[in-house]
């Protein structure tokens, strides 16, 4: 299901992501950040795999690009921004720490061959619409947010609060994140989705 190349990719992520919240105060907390870190972009991505073979259709996991920085056409990047990788850096050192960006990956999806074939009495189209891609993302943030369920009930706080935050930030509609598959896709899905991550995030800034 996961590619090399995706996988070397999400180690890469996780390493940056690693260094951006422990900030490298110890190695161990460089190595604990690191380890659950790319466990909750691991579930993210398998959750978001699961969902798109379902609807016969899979998913490249890529780096987050920006490609442009205006509406006009002429406002391009002469090469595509690694906003996956800056952003959290930057985001880090103007905020010195306190809030850890964790929006990296992004995905592309491509309906496969068979998907036009009958499935549960109907035929479905072999297009994917933006309410799939909708599903596909809110998949993986639903799992997040799971995941933070129950690291709050084994008493993993740290774990609990990371997968908040990556939820938190990936929920955003903006680019060709998550959030902003979801949003297009649904309205509905994408308010449940922010109201109880929100709350989550409310409760781990300020409860915890």
């Amino acid at each position: 299901m996961i590619n090399p190349k995706e996988i070397i990719l999400t180690i890469a992520i996780a390493v940056v992501l690693g260094i951006t919240i422990s900030l490298l105060e110890t190695w161990n907390l460089f190595l604990t950040s690191l380890i659950l870190v790319f466990i909750i972009l691991a579930l993210n991505i398998i959750a978001k795999k699961a969902m798109a073979y379902y609807l016969d259709s899979e998913i490249e996991v890529k780096l987050w690009n920006i490609e442009r920085y205006g509406f006009r056409p002429s406002q391009k990047f002469k090469r595509p921004f690694p906003a996956g990788v800056f952003i959290p850096i930057i985001f880090s050192f103007i905020t010195l720490g306190t809030l850890k960006w964790m929006a990296s990956l992004v995905f592309d999806v491509k309906a496969k061959v068979h998907r036009a074939a009958k499935r549960h009495g109907l035929w479905s189209f072999s297009e994917m619409t933006e309410y799939h891609l909708g599903l596909i993302a809110a998949s993986g943030i639903g799992l997040n947010l799971l995941a933070a369920v129950v690291g709050y009930l084994i008493n993993q706080p740290e774990f609990s609060k990371l997968n908040i935050y990556y939820a938190f930030f990936n929920m955003l509609p903006i680019s060709d994140l998550d959030g902003n598959k979801i949003f297009f896709g649904s309205r509905v899905i994408w308010t449940f989705l922010a109201v109880i991550t929100l709350v989550g995030t409310f409760y781990a800034l300020f409860l915890v």
